[in-house]
């Protein structure tokens, strides 16, 4: 199964239907979120496109194909338009590696979660990267509409035991094995 994880919306439509290209693209089996998807939260700026209900639009038409990670900005409203659950955290395996997700403002590479497994990705800090820490592999997906410290928007491909790490016009910017 491929997986394509993407993380931080903060409510841009626009960027909505440009993951959802991208997801299309890809072909992937799963769209994994992983938390912050309507709200643009009081740290910070609109982004380009802010329309909630317009995020939720794009994301209902795929609820099928989605797995959501509450993040720190989406609240218990939110599942009001949506047409699928929030999760807090979530356990992939794939290629026999076993994958921990979590928003990551409870976890990051400097506090990872007890029994993470082979890997663990989050968002939340909206830069992307791919590091070890010890025997685990820790990836940040970064940010798709607001992405920051001159990181790229991009999402991450799980497939195959492998990780991947794109910007959002589909170039790859790292890649490593779990």
């Amino acid at each position: 199964m491929k997986f394509f994880i993407a993380s931080d919306l903060h409510g841009s439509r626009v960027y909505a239907e440009k993951l959802a290209e991208r997801f299309a693209a890809e072909g992937a089996d799963k769209l994994v979120l992983l938390g912050d998807i309507y709200n643009h939260g009081p740290r910070n700026p609109l982004p380009e496109g802010y329309d909630p209900m317009g995020v939720a639009a794009v994301l209902n038409a795929m609820a099928d194909r989605l797995l959501v990670v509450k993040g720190n900005c989406d609240s218990d409203v939110d599942t009001l338009i949506s047409d699928f659950e929030f999760v807090s955290e979530a356990v992939l395996v794939d290629g026999g590696k076993q994958v921990f997700l979590q928003h990551g403002d409870r976890f990051s590479i400097d506090a990872l979660p007890k029994n993470c497994g082979d890997a663990f990705i989050y968002g939340h800090y909206h830069t992307c990267f791919l590091e070890r820490k010890g025997k685990v592999l820790v990836a940040n997906c970064g940010s798709v509409s607001l992405p920051k410290n001159g990181t790229a928007r991009a999402y991450i491909l799980l497939e195959g035991g492998e990780l991947v790490l794109k910007d959002l016009g589909g170039g790859v910017l790292a890649r490593e094995k779990i």
